[in-house]
This record gives structure tokens, sequence and C-alpha cells, in this order.
């Protein structure tokens, strides 16, 4: 199990450093607002992606268990999301130049507030969603209980917390712009590689399964 957790939470560690909605949030506010509000959107994603978590691992849980075959065709399903995440990051990387661009929101905020609006940026994100939903069938396609799958989420959660909190006291110095450019196609790199070895384990599993 151990080593399953390991590569789940490698293709999430991945996806938390890539460019997306998450980093744009907390990016924005981090260079106009400065730390605190900036930590404040950080803990609004790691709370929203406790309640991901766990309405995926309940929600998929209750469906498989209902529905056997189901698993079956989620294995398939996130397999091809995850494949399809990996290759997309793998052209970005082979295509270079930088993937996103951040620009400050000068639109003042209380700590209540940006903590709401890290919350709605993470549970409005379809990409998050299905990212949760593709874990879960990973982590469910190989032999996994719901409770084990609900266990990855707090790991999830903390590790956002952790990276986007780095994000979030560079991006509030003003500094961390080109540093975040130069070194965001190796980000792009690593996320490439793990999704993509993720949803061919998946698929495979799909289609080992669908033989027997």
């Amino acid at each position: 199990m151990l080593s399953i957790y390991a590569l789940t939470w490698l293709g999430v560690l991945a996806a938390q450093m890539s460019p997306g909605p998450n980093l744009a949030a907390v990016a924005s506010v981090g260079l106009a607002q400065g730390r605190k509000p900036a930590l404040c959107v950080v803990a609004g994603i790691s709370s929203g992606m406790l309640v991901w978590s766990a309405a995926t691992a309940l929600g998929l849980g209750a469906l498989i268990e209902a529905f056997p075959l189901s698993l079956l065709f989620l294995k398939f399903l996130g397999g091809g999301y995850l494949l399809f995440l990996g290759i997309k990051a793998a052209r970005a990387t082979l295509k270079g130049g930088g993937s996103a661009t951040f620009a400050p929101d000068t639109r003042p905020l209380t700590n209540a507030l940006a903590w709401r609006r890290g919350v709605l940026v993470l549970l409005t994100n379809p990409k998050a969603a299905l990212m949760w939903a593709a874990v879960a069938s990973f982590l469910f396609g190989q032999g996994l209980s719901a409770w084990h799958v609900l266990a990855f989420g707090p790991m999830g959660a903390l590790s956002g917390l952790v990276i986007y909190g780095t994000y979030a006291l560079l991006f509030s110095t003003g500094v961390a712009m080109r540093g975040y450019s130069r070194f965001s196609r190796w980000f792009e790199g690593v996320f490439a590689a793990a999704f993509g070895a993720m949803g061919a384990s998946l698929i495979w599993a799909g289609v080992r399964e669908a033989k027997d």
C-alpha cells in the first residue's frame, strides 16, 4: 500500500506544482496584497482538497459497491484522463517558454474572504474534480478500500498546503516570477511522467480485468 500511495502522491505533487487555477489564485493575491492574504488563499485551497477527496472516496466507494462493473469503467475513464494530462504536460515540456502568466489582483481581501476565494477556486475547478476522481479510481483499482482512499485525502491536502504555501511566500516577495518561469518546464516534465505512469497502469489493469 505504501508504494501505491507513493506513486499517487508523486502524481498529485507534480499536479500541484504545475500551473493552473490554484497557483494563479495564490500568485495573483500574493503579488498584489502580500503574504498573509496569499496564505489564507492557500488554506482555502487545502480545505477544498479535503472536500473533493472525501466526496470522491465515499461517493465512488458507494458506487462501486452497488455496481461492481463501474470500477472497470472508472479504470478506463480515469486512466484516459490521466494519460491526457500527461500528454498535455509532455507537450508543454517540449514546447517550453513558460506555461502561465499571473496578473496581480489588487481587490482588497480580508483573511476570511481570501480563504473563501481559495475554497471556491478549488471547488469550482473541474480539473481538480477530475483529478481527485482519477486518483480515487486509481487507488480503488489497486484494491484499496474507501477508507484507504479517504486516508489519502489529508496527504494531498498537506502537500498542497506546503507547495502552495511556498508559492505564496515566494510570490509575496515579488521576485519569484522569473524563477518560476525558468523551472516550470521541469515541473511539467515531472507531471507528465507521473500521471502518464498512473494512467497507463490504470488502463492496463482494466484491460487485464476485461479479459478475465
